[in-house]
């Protein structure tokens, strides 16, 4: 376990390599702290539930560095999703979309969609641009805990559980993101951030 300077191009580096090799890693967003994995790797998102003590069947939202990048991991996208993701991305928006061929079924905790989000952290965007990989990234704390909103409470929680923290400061927005999907081709917000 190691808590690294996010702004260091070395910790970035070494946080990707961790990510790539299956290993969990603590990540600054703009809302909260994210317990990260490689998104297509079943087994490491495992370890976030196991981590977490977290229900199977309790989805985690895919951080991703670009609307492009989501668009791979999604089966279709409404008029109204392209709207939301011009307007609020990078930034503290999630939306619930058709899951895609590539996206393993235990990142949607059974249901046939996929939660995606572009975070607007410097940590969390150099990260992702790093690892070149979705990263699936629930909030870092073990289950029914407040969400972390400093690197510190994270450490407090999961401990050496995680193999690198990326410390990025406390987070600007402190609350989960706001999260849309669609029902019978109309918006929805499930949770309002």
């Amino acid at each position: 376990m190691r808590v690294l300077d996010g702004e260091d191009p070395v910790a970035i580096t070494t946080a990707a390599t961790a990510l790539r090799a299956g290993r969990l890693v603590v990540m600054p967003t703009e809302t909260v702290y994210g317990l990260a994995a490689n998104a297509l790797d079943p087994a490491a998102v495992a370890r976030i539930f196991e981590a977490k003590g977290r229900p199977a069947d309790n989805p985690v939202i895919v951080h991703v560095a670009d609307a492009e990048a989501a668009h791979k991991l999604t089966g279709e996208w409404p008029e109204g999703a392209h709207q939301l993701a011009r307007r609020f991305w990078p930034g503290p928006l999630t939306l619930v979309l058709p899951r895609g061929p590539d996206v393993p079924p235990i990142i949607s905790g059974g249901l046939p969609t996929v939660a995606v989000r572009v975070p607007v952290h410097p940590v969390a965007r150099a990260l992702l641009e790093e690892v070149g990989l979705p990263l699936a990234a629930p909030s870092a704390n073990v289950s029914g805990r407040p969400s972390p909103t400093r690197v510190e409470h994270a450490v407090a929680d999961l401990g050496v559980k995680v193999s690198v923290y990326l410390d990025g400061g406390p987070c600007e927005v402190g609350v989960e993101s706001t999260i849309v999907g669609w029902a019978e081709g109309h918006p929805l917000v499930f949770r309002e951030g």
